[in-house]
């Protein structure tokens, strides 16, 4: 009989890491997989385990769990924070520690974001006319370690320079649509994403749509369903094709298009004037202090 695929999937409750297990429980050869995750819920992780997934119930900050999980498996899938340096840590120590016992070498697929493009930082050197292709690893590299998730990027990518782990890197950019199926529907998943929900909540707190400076920054988007597919096609390349870029080759922009900020907001504004909850329908200037208020920097480098 031949021993199942053993994966191990952080975040399955969250809007990427839940739309991912859903396609992982749709596919025709789920029962050669044994999935197992970690989430906070008691509750959640029963109606997990009734759809056939081994949970663990911990959180990101039970680095010893978070070890131990990681050493039983073939393939990892991080999706709960892109910022955890910590946790991520503890993934690949338990990745190192498979491999001195087993001599098998894990594949880690780490979710970043392309918010460390940004060009947030006048001492960056990043443009906001820079055009970034990841299958450019010398221009990649060139990002500063003070970037958003460019900490833990070096680590992930570093860990496959010791020949333990083969690790890639998914960087989705702006993700847009509501998930839907069965987590959805048993409430395990939370169906949206950040960042077109967060400047819509901060319209509708100063009860006017409202826009950044001039909105004019061009930002690449992606459907929640095509990064979801963006996983499992990387997953099938993982395992059957040994040339798939990885460590400082293995990173993989998420984007199906563009738009402007000003686009966004513009659109924001026209429903909520429609819906009688804005007093026009073109969007205003957010203030300094609005900006700090609904902005701060740890919700964008979650949105990012």
């Amino acid at each position: 009989m031949t021993a199942k695929t053993n994966i191990f999937i952080t975040g399955v409750t969250g809007y990427i890491g839940g739309t991912i297990l859903l396609r992982f429980l749709n596919r025709p050869d789920f029962d050669s997989l044994h999935i197992t995750s970690l989430v906070r819920s008691a509750e959640k992780a029963e109606k997990l385990n009734n759809l056939g997934i081994t949970v663990s119930v911990g959180s990101l900050e039970d680095f010893a769990l978070l070890e131990k999980l990681a050493s039983e498996a073939d393939v990892v899938i991080h999706t709960a924070d892109a910022d955890d340096l910590e946790a991520v840590g503890a993934i690949l120590k338990g990745l190192e520690k498979r491999y001195s016992v087993t001599g098998k070498v894990t594949q880690f697929i780490h979710t970043s974001g392309t918010g460390v493009l940004a060009d947030t930082n006048p001492s960056s050197g990043i443009t906001a006319e820079t055009i970034w292709d990841d299958a450019n690893p010398d221009q990649i590299e060139s990002l500063p370690p003070t970037q958003i998730h460019r900490k833990v990027d070096l680590a992930v990518i570093d860990a496959d320079k010791h020949g333990y782990v083969r690790t890639y890197i998914i960087l989705p950019s702006l993700i847009y649509g509501i998930a839907s199926g069965k987590l959805v529907e048993l409430g395990l998943q939370n169906p949206n994403s950040m960042q077109v929900p967060l400047l819509v909540s901060a319209s509708l707190a100063r009860g006017q749509g409202g826009v950044i400076g001039e909105g004019k920054n061009i930002w690449p988007n992606v459907h929640i369903d095509d990064i979801a597919d963006l996983y499992l096609a990387l997953y099938d390349s993982i395992l059957t094709n040994t040339e798939t870029g990885h460590g400082r080759e293995g990173i993989y922009f998420g984007e199906n298009g563009e738009h402007t900020l000003l686009e966004v907001c513009e659109e924001i504004s026209k429903v909520l004037f429609d819906m009688g909850r804005g007093q026009k329908p073109e969007p205003t200037l957010f203030s300094q202090e609005e900006r700090v208020n609904y902005f701060c920097v740890r919700a964008l480098k979650r949105a990012f």
